[in-house]
């Protein structure tokens, strides 16, 4: 079985969320995306209560290949590296990879043991409207060059591998949302 995860506090969350999910599980041939919706972020402030979010992400995480998740909640994990290892040592026969927007890869070098996640799993980037440049020229993607594998590869690649997903592009953003309702 070929799972994505998908973290993020998703605060809000959006169709661009969805727009990502989707697009990994149909250009990666996965069978479930888990959204794993984070307590709290630990680069970001205090979000909506996880409940709320929860219910949120519900509403966009639609169809069998969906799971909502509080997993990190349960685990009592505050990293997504953490949840990782957690669930790949509960899940043996699970085939994982991460799976994020090009935006979450223009900032992932200040993740907490950001280079361990490539080491644990293959990891999905799905392109965000304006991020390309970021994403790729990222500290992370710039580590990771040699790294890169098609789309089709990502689960046969030796780690660490990592793909760049083009789909067409959803122009919401969950920093736009919070700053339309804010007003």
């Amino acid at each position: 079985m070929r799972v994505g995860l998908f973290g993020g506090s998703f605060d809000p969350v959006h169709v661009g969320h969805a727009h990502v999910a989707q697009t990994a599980l149909s250009r990666l041939g996965l069978d479930k995306v888990v959204w794993l919706v984070s307590p709290q972020n630990p680069l970001k402030g205090s979000p909506t209560p996880l409940e709320k979010r929860l219910a949120g992400v519900a509403e966009f995480a639609r169809g069998p290949s969906m799971l909502v998740s509080n997993a990190e909640a349960h685990l009592g994990s505050a990293y997504s590296i953490d949840t990782i290892r957690l669930l790949k040592a509960r899940n043996p026969g699970v085939r994982f990879a991460w799976v994020m927007g090009a935006d979450s890869l223009a900032s992932f070098h200040r993740w907490k043991g950001w280079t361990q996640i490539f080491a644990e799993l293959p990891i999905a980037v799905v392109a965000r409207p304006g991020m390309q440049l970021k994403a790729l020229t990222s500290p992370a993607a710039r580590r990771f060059v040699g790294a890169r594998a098609a789309p089709g590869a990502l689960f046969a690649a030796p780690l660490p591998a990592w793909t760049y997903l083009t789909a067409p592009l959803n122009f919401i953003s969950s920093t736009q949302l919070r700053a339309t309702t804010s007003r």
